[in-house]
């Protein structure tokens, strides 16, 4: 199935925490606008957050290791601080992440990039360091979503749409975790490179993307055909 995108409806939330059930608050926010043929795309962060994945860095106890590790070169993405990469440790355990330490190092000296997510797990690469999120979970560490590919699923069961869980950041750069069966990801790409969620005040993790067939119910009566 390749579902025609027309436009997008950045959905504004309440702030939402681990009291909420993204499933229901997916239903909520959209049961009035998206319809089936469209996409909803909710941002990987919420998800995590919903799920009680946000952890203030002085909840943890970083290790000589981790401190040691923060000043190494081939370090990536948000594990800037040795609390992140505690926590980050812990999510793969410590000699699977040293591996892509290793392989990080090794890489660079060829000119190659990546090697520390294909070798210690692409969900790292899902961490978002301090001030990497909306208020107010900007000052913790928010790491991936579990499962992400049951939470789309189940948004689809309840609200009857599409879904889609995405990462994307503000310079383009767009992951999608997990998407309903027949959603064509690549196409999707040039709908969310400007990251519509928005990570500041827009607080809009919730975006529709609306299809060719159902782009006329969003348009004024004088431009419809």
């Amino acid at each position: 199935m390749s579902q025609m995108i027309e436009g997008r409806i950045p959905i504004r939330t309440h702030i939402i925490t681990e009291k909420d059930d993204i499933v229901d608050v997916v239903k909520k926010y959209t049961e009035k606008v998206a319809a089936p043929g469209d996409i909803i795309a909710v941002a990987e962060s919420v998800v995590a957050i919903s799920q009680g994945r946000a952890i203030l860095p002085d909840a943890v106890k970083p290790g000589l290791l981790a401190h040691i590790l923060c000043h190494f070169p081939g370090k990536e993405g948000s594990l800037a601080a040795a609390p992140s990469i505690q926590v980050a440790m812990g999510e793969v355990g410590t000699p699977r992440f040293l591996l892509g330490v290793a392989a990080a190092g090794l890489g660079r000296l060829v000119g190659r990039r990546g090697d520390f997510y294909r070798v210690a797990g692409r969900q790292l690469a899902q961490i978002d360091d301090f001030a990497g999120t909306m208020w107010p979970f900007d000052r913790h560490i928010v790491l991936g979503p579990k499962d992400p590919q049951n939470v789309v699923d189940r948004i689809k069961q309840v609200t009857g749409v599409d879904a889609i869980i995405t990462d994307v950041n503000d310079i383009g750069k767009v992951d999608i975790l997990a998407a309903t069966g027949g959603v064509d990801e690549e196409a999707l790409v040039q709908f969310l490179k400007d990251n519509p969620h928005g990570n500041d005040d827009q607080q809009t993790p919730i975006v529709v993307l609306v299809s060719a067939a159902n782009m006329r119910e969003y348009m004024p009566e004088d431009r419809q055909c």
